[in-house]
């Protein structure tokens, strides 16, 4: 009787083994990676805390070292080039869709108020971010939007009042962009920004 407990054992022993062996086999080696390993900042704007990490896409990389430029200079610095970098970044982030692991991953929230980031999210996750796919296995099929060129159309100082705070020189910059592929021109292409400013840092209130 003890021989088949200990047989009964070493089987129960062996099958674990086999189910982790082949939960080994079957799972990609890129997910396992994707999984351990964070993204890395590879520049950053200490001043003003931001910060870009190696997961964003190139064209994006390229306006954030136009912003660093913009920051640091050794003059005072030119909001409404600060604004209009901003409104550029987060086009390009949010509305791109492709590089995106999925409805989750949403763009462009280092830019958008502390305040109203969760309404945001949630509004991003329902909305334009609704159907993509995930994209956790690297193996996704579906077509997806990525933006091309951004234009600034305009930009103005306004009074803009959000909670119980006013700001009398908010901006507002009317934008517009095309996308990398034709099948996406019924996508939204125009859009106007609100900015307000939070110390000497500005932030994204209001996206219409």
């Amino acid at each position: 009787m003890k021989l088949k407990k200990n047989i009964k054992v070493l089987i129960i022993i062996l099958a674990i083994i086999l189910v982790l062996v082949i939960g080994f086999l079957v799972v990609p080696k890129n997910f396992l990676q994707k999984e351990g390993q964070e993204a890395k900042v590879i520049e950053s704007i200490d001043n003003y805390g931001y910060v870009l990490k190696d997961n964003k896409s190139k064209k994006y990389q390229l306006l954030f070292k136009d912003l660093i430029k913009i920051l640091n200079s050794k003059e005072n610095v030119d909001e409404t080039k600060y604004a209009s970098k901003l409104a550029e970044m987060f086009v390009v982030d949010f509305y791109s869709l492709a590089d995106k692991s999925s409805k989750t991953d949403i763009g462009g929230v280092e830019i958008v108020h502390p305040d109203i980031l969760a309404n945001f999210l949630e509004n991003a996750e329902n909305t334009f971010y609704k159907y993509v796919e995930s994209n956790i296995y690297n193996n996704r099929n579906q077509e997806l939007p990525e933006v091309d060129t951004v234009t600034v159309e305009s930009i103005e100082t306004t009074s803009y009042t959000y909670g119980q705070t006013t700001d009398e020189k908010a901006y507002s910059v009317n934008v517009a962009w095309t996308y990398k592929d034709n099948k996406f021109t019924e996508y939204q292409n125009k859009a106007n920004l609100i900015f307000v400013h939070s110390d000497k840092k500005l932030y994204l209130v209001e996206l219409k």
